[in-house]
């Protein structure tokens, strides 16, 4: 019994040499981690303080949940956190799909050089910077001299205010959104397509099913594991809707519906300087994306897919 022992223990250091470079090559994205991620969390404390510069964080005196309660007795609130669950759910209900779609469309594709050229087209946008994309937007929509309008109002001899009306400013949201990251995103359902066993789509085929047929008993089921684990990841970000995207689309019109978390955390906690108030604002928002990420993992356990 003594020898197994001696032996597992000789191996394991056998391996955790052989595996050194490989651990050394994970410090940085430790230390990354570490830096960037946890560290800043030690600031959360000035949710529970009325900060100031002069005192620093550790000093400054302590508030308790007097912050929390001013936030949530402000009737904007209530329409902030509506505003960015509304466009969170939408970006995940309506842009969820199109990654996959694009990786199976792109999979299907037997022409390489049609293949690599398409691919190139719906990647490059994610490498645009939102300034970029939203004077693209702008360029396109805008109600004095976008070229949209300036047929539209060839046709009908009145320009329509795509980005002043609530309704279509959410749409091109949504939609300036997928073009932007859909394709970059199909990249991952590209990688789990790979794992398909063609020999299944073969013997499908002699069975008479069509494309279509394959597609939906063969593709979907083979990268489902995939789409769950995406799918959770997705849930953990509605509730964290992007601040640029937000910030270079929005305008006074549509405050109303455009105004969600991550603007208002930047105009009244940098602009006005009330870093406690945001700082209570950013903890509430982590705590509901900790919340539904944990949801939709139990949700998915049920179905055997969760991610732990």
């Amino acid at each position: 019994m003594i020898s197994i022992i001696d032996a597992s223990k000789k191996f394991n250091s056998k391996r955790f040499k052989q595996n050194v470079p490989l651990l050394i090559m994970f410090v940085p994205v430790i230390a990354f981690f570490l830096v960037v991620k946890y560290l800043p969390m030690f600031g959360l404390v000035i949710a529970f303080k009325d900060y100031n510069f002069a005192d620093g964080i550790f000093h400054s005196p302590w508030a308790g949940f007097k912050n929390f309660q001013m936030l949530f007795n402000n009737p904007e609130t209530l329409g902030i956190v509506r505003n960015t669950l509304v466009l969170g759910i939408l970006s995940v209900v309506v842009g969820f799909p199109f990654p996959i779609m694009i990786a199976i469309l792109l999979n299907e594709a037997r022409k390489l050089i049609f293949k690599r050229f398409v691919q190139t087209l719906v990647y490059l946008p994610h490498f645009f910077s939102w300034v970029i994309v939203g004077g693209m937007v702008i360029t396109l929509f805008s109600q004095e001299s976008g070229a949209i309008n300036h047929w539209i109002t060839k046709w009908t001899g009145n320009p329509y205010p795509f980005l002043y009306s609530e309704t279509s400013w959410i749409a091109i949201f949504l939609g300036s959104g997928i073009w932007k990251e859909a394709g970059f995103s199909a990249i991952i359902y590209l990688a789990a397509l790979t794992s398909v066993d063609p020999s299944l789509y073969e013997a499908a085929g002699l069975d008479g099913a069509n494309k279509w047929r394959q597609i939906w008993h063969i593709t979907l089921p083979g990268i489902s594991t995939t789409i769950v684990l995406m799918m959770i990841l997705s849930i953990g970000h509605v509730i964290e809707v992007g601040f640029d995207q937000v910030y270079v689309l929005q305008n006074n019109v549509v405050s109303n519906v455009s105004e969600v978390i991550s603007t208002y955390i930047f105009r009244v906690g940098l602009q006005n300087a009330q870093f406690s108030l945001t700082a209570a604002m950013g903890l509430f928002e982590s705590v509901v994306a900790f919340i539904m990420v944990m949801t939709a993992n139990q949700i998915a356990r049920r179905f055997n897919q969760g991610l732990w």
